[in-house]
């Protein structure tokens, strides 16, 4: 305890603590969005019990791999080689997250395209034109995503500070920023079929930089996030646009009558 107390006296402490809790917080958007979309597909009575869960399962993963720091450092020491580059356990994880990112992200914006959708082995039945989801498979693939980005998360956390109090509260905390912002979020994705597709897009570009990261080459996650929020400003215009237009014909219709 008096360790703590000495820990959390010291100004860089709370420096290194702010900053973790924001690279914690921005890591798990990530994670956020692929919740999202995946829970909306889930009857409506399911949503919500269904990112609870899958959150709850984030948290429980981040906290047990916070519990076995010294085995996750040992993940990115390489221990196969192919063609010519060795391969860590970390590095066959990203690559795994990231072409199942892929394969979902290009699944789901087929069924978004396609007239008549039909259903894969991970979804249920097709119903009024959309494919709906079984509880438990959405749950098995939120589980999925939620090990590759905890591993990204809790590897960048160890980076970072070498105090696992630290990395604790920054977990907490971060998950507990996605809990309040997982309701709002998905009911705005939902209420906005263009931010479908939009966050759909924000998954391949994810997947990619998963694929690249496990291969060895440093993607600059300001930049990934930058052009994120960029695209999210330039739809968000974009809405604000067609409402304008909405209204304009609104009024134009009662002036005519």
């Amino acid at each position: 305890m008096e360790s703590l107390i000495q820990l959390f006296s010291e100004p860089t402490t709370w420096v290194a603590l702010a900053t973790l809790i924001a690279m914690e917080v921005v890591l798990g958007i990530d994670n956020l969005i692929f919740i999202s979309i995946l829970t909306n597909k889930l009857p409506e009575h399911q949503r919500e019990r269904a990112r609870r869960i899958g959150i709850s399962l984030a948290l429980v993963l981040r906290l047990g791999l916070l519990g076995t720091v010294a085995w996750i450092v040992q993940l990115t020491e390489p221990v196969i080689e192919l063609f010519g580059n060795a391969f860590s356990w970390k590095d066959m994880i990203l690559i795994a997250g990231g072409l199942f990112l892929l394969w979902k992200a290009t699944k789901e914006i087929h069924h978004s395209v396609d007239p008549t959708p039909g259903g894969d082995m991970f979804e249920g039945k097709q119903l009024d034109n959309a494919v709906t989801m079984g509880f438990s498979a959405a749950i098995a693939q939120i589980l999925l995503l939620d090990l590759v980005f905890s591993v990204d998360s809790i590897i960048t956390a160890v980076g970072m500070t070498d105090h696992v109090a630290i990395m604790v509260i920054a977990v907490v905390v971060a998950v507990t920023v996605m809990l309040l912002a997982a309701n709002p979020l998905a009911k705005f994705i939902n209420e906005n079929p263009t931010v479908v597709m939009l966050a759909l897009g924000f998954l391949l570009m994810i997947g990619m930089t998963l694929i690249a990261e496990g291969f060895g080459a440093h993607v600059p996650k300001g930049y990934v996030y930058a052009a994120m929020a960029f695209s999210a400003g330039v739809e968000m215009l974009n809405m604000m646009a067609r409402r304008a237009r909405q209204k304009q014909l609104g009024l134009a219709q009662e002036q005519s009558k």
